[in-house]
Formats: C-alpha cells, sequence, structure tokens
C-alpha cells in the first residue's frame, strides 16, 4: 500500500509566480514608507528605544503570502492516493531434453550442434526469473542430469560440463528422453508444465517409442515443444585419423515428421535450427510462447484533502486581520 499526495489540478500552481513580484512592491513600498528628516546631530536619539513592533510587522505580510500559497493549493485540489497492488506470480516448469549423441560433434553449427545448443540454453535459462527448470540427457539411453530446479546457477554449470563421453553415444533413444523427461515434471504442481526436446536425428535406440512417450506427455497435460538441429543436406563431422583431426560430410537425417508429430499431439509446436542465429530465435519464440504470467491488480482510493490548507488559509488571514487591528494598529 502507498500513500501519496497528488493535485487534481496542478496548473494553478503556475498562479506563484506573481509572489515575487509581489514580494518586490512589498520591499519597494517599505523603503517608501521611510520618512527623511534633516537634523543637526543624532546624539540626542542614540539612546532612544526602538520598539520591537517595527520589525515584527513583517509578519503580517509573511502570513499574507503564506495564505496566498495556501489557497493556491487549495485551487491545485490536493487528494491523498491510497494505492493497493496485488501481485501474482505464476511459474511454469520447463525441462530441457537435450541429445547427446555422437552426431552432436557436426559442424555445421558453431563451434558444434553441442556446445551451440548448450550456450542457448544457458541463455534461455537466465532470462528466466521463477520458473523451476531441470535437465534431462540422452544418447542411446537417458539420464537427468538436474531435477526441476530456481538454482539456475547450478543447471547452468551442469550445461557447461556436459559432454558427448557421459552416456554411450552410438544411438538416439528419442522416445527415452522424452519418457524420461516427462517422468520428472508430470507430478509438478505447475499450470504450465513444458519439456524442450532437442535433437539432430532419428530415433534408432531405446525401449520406449517417441510417439507412446508423448501420449505419456499429453495424458499428464504436458506441452512439448520438438527442436530438430542441422543444416539441410550434408554437414562437416570431425573424425580422429592417424594424421589427426579430420572431417567427413555426413548426410543430416532428421525425422522431421515424427518431430512434428510429438509437438502437434501435445500442443507445442515444431522447430527446425539450421545455424545458431535460428536456434537462439528458436529459443526467444518458446520464451515468448511460455511466458511466466504475472497477474497484477491494483487498486487506488482517492480522499479529498485540499480543506486542510483551506483551513490553514484561514488561520494566517485571520491571524493577519487580528494583529492588524489590534497589536499593529498604529504602524503603518
Amino acid at each position: 500500500m502507498m500513500n501519496d499526495i497528488i493535485f487534481s489540478h496542478p496548473y494553478f500552481f503556475w498562479l506563484l509566480i506573481i509572489l515575487p513580484a509581489y514580494i518586490g512592491w512589498y520591499v519597494w513600498k517599505q523603503k517608501g514608507m521611510q520618512a527623511s528628516l534633516q537634523i543637526s546631530t543624532l546624539k540626542g536619539f542614540e539612546k532612544a528605544p526602538v520598539s520591537k513592533k517595527v520589525y515584527l510587522r513583517h509578519l503580517l505580510f509573511a502570513f499574507r503570502v503564506i495564505s496566498i500559497i495556501l489557497l493556491v493549493t487549495v485551487l491545485a485540489r490536493p487528494q491523498s492516493s491510497n494505492n493497493f497492488r496485488d501481485e501474482k506470480t505464476e511459474g511454469i516448469d520447463i525441462m530441457v531434453s537435450l541429445d547427446i549423441s555422437g552426431s552432436m560433434a557436426a559442424e555445421d553449427l558453431k563451434p558444434n550442434r553441442l556446445e551451440a545448443a548448450k550456450q542457448v540454453a544457458i541463455d534461455f535459462i537466465n532470462g528466466r526469473t521463477s520458473d523451476k527448470i531441470g535437465l534431462v540427457i540422452y544418447a542411446a539411453n537417458a539420464f537427468t542430469q538436474c531435477p526441476l530446479t530456481t538454482d539456475y546457477n547450478v543447471l547452468t554449470n551442469l550445461f557447461r560440463d556436459l559432454d558427448q563421453i557421459a552416456l554411450d553415444n552410438t544411438g538416439t533413444a528419442i522416445g527415452m528422453g522424452l519418457a524420461t523427461a516427462v517422468q520428472r515434471i508430470k507430478d509438478s504442481d505447475a499450470k504450465s508444465k513444458v519439456i524442450i526436446l532437442l535433437t539432430d536425428g532419428e530415433n534408432n535406440a531405446g525401449e520406449i517409442a517417441p510417439l507412446t512417450a508423448a501420449e505419456i506427455a499429453k495424458t499428464f497435460d504436458v506441452r512439448v515443444y520438438t527442436i530438430g538441429v542441422g543444416t539441410n543436406g550434408m554437414a562437416p563431422y570431425p573424425v580422429q585419423t592417424a594424421r589427426g583431426k579430420e572431417y567427413i560430410q555426413q548426410e543430416v537425417k532428421i525425422d522431421e515428421e515424427l518431430l512434428q508429430n510429438i509437438s502437434d499431439m501435445t500442443g507445442g509446436k515444431y522447430f527446425r535450427a539450421t545455424d545458431n542465429q535460428k536456434l537462439e530465435e528458436i529459443y526467444q519464440e518458446i520464451d515468448q510462447l511460455e511466458k511466466t504470467k504475472i497477474e497484477v491488480r491494483e487498486y487506488t482510493k482517492r480522499s479529498e484533502e485540499y480543506w486542510w490548507f483551506a483551513a490553514m488559509a484561514c488561520l494566517f488571514l485571520l491571524l493577519e486581520i487580528f494583529l492588524r487591528s489590534t497589536v499593529f494598529r498604529n504602524l503603518p
């Protein structure tokens, strides 16, 4: 709750520009009221008492100036504003299911597919504020690298430490990667549950079919966004030979129909990332589609406060009239 004083008609304060002229006129008038008298000597007046009223009479003018300021404030219509702000943040739970199979070493994305996917995912995580995020990795089998958490520092470090020797990378078990992510997120209390499934190939391993895992996700109201990573056509793939690191060109094979069916079945969307920039744009689009919902309700109650200023203005005016009629009656 916030208590503030606001003015409904603040433009009336422009009237105060007359005050400097009014004060200047008063000073000029006081100088003009000082009579001149020629005498031979001031010796006889050296010990003559000077009445304090001569100096205190300026209080009357000060009271009048204060009254003018207060009356202008009344015209500006001061009001007290009581604001009540009610915020409700509804986070979403996100599991990232990342393919780390051997083909993710291809360098059609820079420096390679896996490193590009890791960096973009880290940037995505850093853009969240209140969502729980987890990580599943998969190749020929699947493993939960990090359960749902809001400790983004731990999560980003786990992403950075990922490499392709953590699992058997001789296959791509898309169904296992999706099913493991569903298992981790299905019991979440969040109203919005999301899986981002990233792969660069076809399902050729694992005990669970991808569409079966998608059916399970749909049952638990989990939305799956699928991302196919890889350029169109051929991609350079590094291999170690007796002469060191060399490259061979391999055809990029992504089962786009499968990924499209998974996303359609669960209410998500399929994306194709052919380069680093496109991958970044995909995460940005997912971020917009699944933005944290913030419900803000604001109530404002205003009360008129001008009567305080009006009462004070009347008080100073009455005080001036009273003093001028009594204490300072005989002064100019």
